[in-house]
């Protein structure tokens, strides 16, 4: 929970002319805007649901069911039953991709959280056998209950790191670490302990592209 003030609110209006509720713009939120793979929180602002959030251009927009008056002080509630969910499901697909490169040297070239499973995407292929070790790897890794550290390293700092990211990035870079797991690149929300994972499931596994496609659940899902 937190508090904020409104910014702006604005009616949202399709290209057809059809309305689709509000978006609202806070002084400060908890909510996380949908990137890296990852949904957009959803939520209540005095009581008012939100459906989504959004980023644009720095901007945090906030999808409303009904309008809230700007200069507004508002109490902003995440769902943090859903919230929990994604951290869970996030933090579990950082550690089975940081083993895979660790052991393997593939990459996860592609990654997306859907209200049910992840899909994760690697570059090169692995068995069963080794899918297998890899997903009993994690969940030692889950219940050693190693806490994630979160750091915000200079560029100095930087160069000298060994890190997963799928692109260049520039500006200030957040580095997510699971201890003896995975140091990565990213924007996501993710549990403070890796305990709070619980477990990791993979699901399926096919043919895609030059690698595989693997789907999976974590936490509660599981």
């Amino acid at each position: 929970e937190f508090t904020a003030t409104v910014l702006s609110c604005e009616e949202k209006v399709t290209a057809k002319g059809k309305k689709e509720g509000y978006r609202v713009v806070l002084d400060r939120t908890l909510f996380f805007p949908e990137g890296g793979g990852q949904f957009g929180d959803q939520g209540w602002i005095d009581g008012i649901k939100v459906t989504d959030t959004h980023e644009k251009n720095g901007v945090i927009y906030h999808e409303t069911e009904a309008p809230i008056a700007v200069g507004t002080e508002v109490k902003g509630e995440l769902d943090y039953k859903e919230r929990f969910s994604r951290m869970q499901q996030h933090s579990g697909e950082h550690i089975v991709s940081g083993l895979v490169h660790r052991y393997f040297g593939y990459d996860n070239v592609g990654f997306h959280m859907s209200s049910d499973v992840i899909t994760v995407d690697l570059s090169g292929v692995l068995t069963e056998a080794q899918l297998a070790e890899i997903e009993a790897e994690t969940n030692k890794k889950i219940w050693e209950n190693s806490e994630v550290e979160i750091t915000y390293p200079s560029k100095e700092e930087l160069e000298k790191l060994s890190y997963r990211s799928k692109k260049e990035l520039t500006g200030q870079v957040r580095l997510v670490r699971f201890p003896g797991s995975d140091l990565c690149a990213c924007c996501g929300t993710h549990v403070t302990h890796t305990g709070e994972i619980g477990a990791v499931k993979i699901l399926t596994v096919e043919n895609f592209h030059e690698g595989i496609r693997l789907t999976m659940i974590c936490g509660k899902r599981v």
